[in-house]
């Protein structure tokens, strides 16, 4: 560094690698602490906050001086580079030090990150969550304690490879075992955290708290989701559908009806993908979703991760780092999601389509909470709730005589939806009716026990291994 390049930086002022200080004291120590653990920066001595070059008393034996004292009381012992520069016949030092190959550094036991023009006193896991990502690792690579291969179940990793095979971004092929073995999940044959997240045969415990709320008081419903990862997305889906509204555009001569749920629920997706994969495993907090008239929230352990800002979510062009390296990659290769921090862009996208929706973020509590609803009512006041009785909803939104009438005609579209599956596959579910319809099991149960006592259709065998017959001479 020459004296015109010291002075360019001067001027710029502080920020995330330059801090001036009028003399040098324990804080310039911790400030090449934080340095060393982010991307590298220098202390300028002798320079005022305001950019005044107000010089500094040294001597050679100043300078050795801080380099020991740099050096005992840092651990690993930091060796920062300095020099001396005449600016204005004053004496101003930089010291200058690299980003750390290994982090975190620390000050006597205190580990700090530079943020902005600030340090920031880094909490136990954000010193665990920095130590990873300094030895490109992450926490569910690990081996998970006490658990074997044993422990998994291997029809859920069959369904996974699997999908992972039609998906076509990886081929999998061999035993189950095997198949994990590729893909990094076990640790000499030892299930590793994410493994036994995706694949358990028994519940983990790490809950998704998801519940329908009147006011911040009043709960409708309330339902803890447990088990696999991939099981979680889709219960805490079913449920979230459940108690969202549908209105219906009329369209054509045909007087077609094309559904329009209030929310669009690849968003919603997208954000119940986003709090199951990148939460903080390590937290015993659940997620936490809840369901309001006008708003959804979805609270999940764990803020942002290596670097990320709200500053950059706001934007379509970051670079996203996973929490959770292997849970992610399985994802990825199931096309359920796509790796390069693209999901905030897609949701922005979604959601461009409803003028009236708002969607934000912030880091919250030791967690990451995101809001996704409405500044008005307009759009919602014209739906009718899947889940509950559809022509009494509809009346109270628009009218009594018209809610019934529109009730009756959106419950006959649907069942004959519901038949078109059956129609397909015999041996449907309500609950795969529901999933392919997106749709409340529930309003898919009235729906086929409607059908049933219309005679339509007709119950053969029993529950497991029994088959629906369809009588095409009746009519609802």
């Amino acid at each position: 560094m020459d004296t015109e390049t010291l002075l360019h930086i001067i001027k710029q002022g502080e920020n995330e690698q330059t801090e001036f200080k009028q003399t040098f004291n324990r804080q310039a120590i911790e400030t090449l602490c934080a340095f060393a653990n982010t991307e590298g920066g220098q202390i300028i001595i002798g320079v005022s906050d305001k950019h005044s070059i107000i010089g500094s008393e040294i001597s050679q034996e100043s300078i050795q001086s801080w380099l020991n004292e740099i050096k005992s009381k840092t651990q690993p012992g930091i060796n920062p580079d300095i020099k001396i520069f005449t600016i204005e016949q004053k004496t101003v030092v930089c010291i200058s030090v690299q980003e750390y190959p290994v982090k975190p550094v620390a000050m006597q036991g205190r580990y700090y990150l530079r943020k902005n023009n600030a340090n920031h006193l880094l909490s136990a896991a954000e010193i665990n969550d920095l130590y990873l990502q300094s030895i490109q690792t992450s926490w569910d690579s690990y081996p998970y304690a006490d658990a074997s291969y044993a422990d998994l179940d291997e029809n859920k990793i069959t369904n996974f490879t699997e999908k992972v095979n039609a998906g076509g971004r990886f081929k999998l092929s061999g035993t189950p075992m095997e198949c994990l073995r590729k893909l990094r999940l076990l640790k000499n044959d030892v299930p590793t955290n994410a493994a036994m997240l995706l694949f358990s045969k028994e519940e983990m415990f790490y809950n998704v708290h998801i519940g329908r709320f009147k006011t911040q008081s009043h709960i409708i419903d309330d339902k803890m989701v447990r088990g696999t990862l991939f099981e979680a997305v889709g219960s805490t889906m079913t449920f979230i559908i459940s108690h969202l509204k549908v209105a219906f555009e009329i369209t054509g001569k045909t007087s077609q009806r094309t559904e329009i749920f209030e929310y669009p629920l690849p968003a919603i997706r997208e954000l119940v993908l986003n709090a199951i994969i990148h939460r903080d495993y390590k937290s015993p907090t659940d997620i936490q979703i809840r369901i309001f008239d006008k708003e959804i929230t979805i609270f999940n352990p764990g803020k942002l991760y290596g670097g990320l800002t709200i500053a950059d979510l706001k934007t379509d062009n970051y670079q996203a780092q996973s929490r959770n390296k292997l849970i992610t990659e399985a994802f990825y290769l199931t096309k359920d999601i796509e790796k390069y921090g693209s999901g905030y862009r897609r949701i922005r996208d979604y959601i461009s389509e409803y003028p009236t929706m708002y969607f934000d973020f912030e880091e919250n509590s030791g967690g990451f909470l995101t809001k996704i609803g409405y500044k008005d009512q307009k759009i919602v006041e014209k739906a009718v709730d899947v889940g509950e009785d559809v022509g009494e909803d509809v009346g109270e939104n628009v009218g009594e005589d018209v809610g019934e009438d529109v009730g009756e005609n959106v419950g006959e579209n649907r069942r004959k939806r519901v038949l078109n599956e059956i129609r397909a596959n015999y041996r449907i579910s309500a609950k795969e009716i529901s999933l392919k319809l997106v749709v409340a099991e529930r309003t898919i149960e009235r729906d086929i026990d409607k059908l049933r006592k219309s005679g339509i259709i007709q119950r053969k065998g029993g529950d497991k291994g029994g088959y629906w017959q369809i009588n095409e001479n009746k009519n609802e």
